[in-house]
């Protein structure tokens, strides 16, 4: 790792530590609000295959949102981790089917579910910035899932006080166009 590399983890783990304590502060029932302001402000297009997440820990809960996408008609799916270094693989699931667990504490559907490439990505956040910068777990994997679905569209996820003033980012970090949090929607300025 060069220096700049060095300074850049650095700068994110500590970002990661404020993040972390800010959404744990959070009201869970935010995640209707959010649900609210996608709908009305920059839902899905019709028939898009829509990927979201099943909530762990102190995550914003989007399941309201994927309910009411999921009763406008559009097909949902789940990601499913991979092993590091690949993006997300995606499979196709609704409510009623069930969940088995996945690496890192989160909930996938199985291995018998099929697999589907979405168009409209719901993306997790621990923190953002106005630049539209995200900063996930660590791992890159979503990081490397929108570079790789480049026709996607994407909105990130997470509470109004999960915003810091400036993420430290590198290069192959891919910044989101819009954030949804229980405040409303914001357009990034990148």
């Amino acid at each position: 790792m060069t220096h700049a590399a060095d300074d850049i983890a650095l700068a994110k783990a500590q970002a990661r530590r404020v993040a972390l304590a800010a959404r744990s502060a959070a009201n869970p029932r935010h995640g209707l609000w959010l649900a609210a302001h996608v709908l009305a402000e920059c839902p899905p297009p019709p028939g898009a295959i829509v990927a979201g997440f099943w909530p762990m820990g102190a995550e914003v809960d989007i399941r309201p949102l994927l309910l009411a996408l999921q009763g406008r008609g559009h097909a949902l799916a789940l990601p499913v981790t991979p092993r590091r270094g690949q993006p997300l693989g995606f499979r196709a699931w609704r409510f009623g089917l069930p969940l088995v667990p996945g690496p890192f504490g989160t909930s996938q559907p199985p291995a018998d579910s099929p697999q589907v490439v979405p168009d409209f990505l719901l993306v997790p956040l621990l923190a953002f910035d106005h630049r539209g910068q995200r900063l996930g777990y660590g791992g890159g994997y979503y990081d490397r899932t929108l570079a790789a679905l480049p026709f996607a569209a994407a909105v990130g996820v997470g509470f109004a006080s999960q915003h810091l003033p400036l993420l430290p980012s590198g290069p192959t970090d891919v910044p989101l166009p819009r954030i949804a949090t229980e405040a409303g929607i914001i357009q990034s300025e990148a």
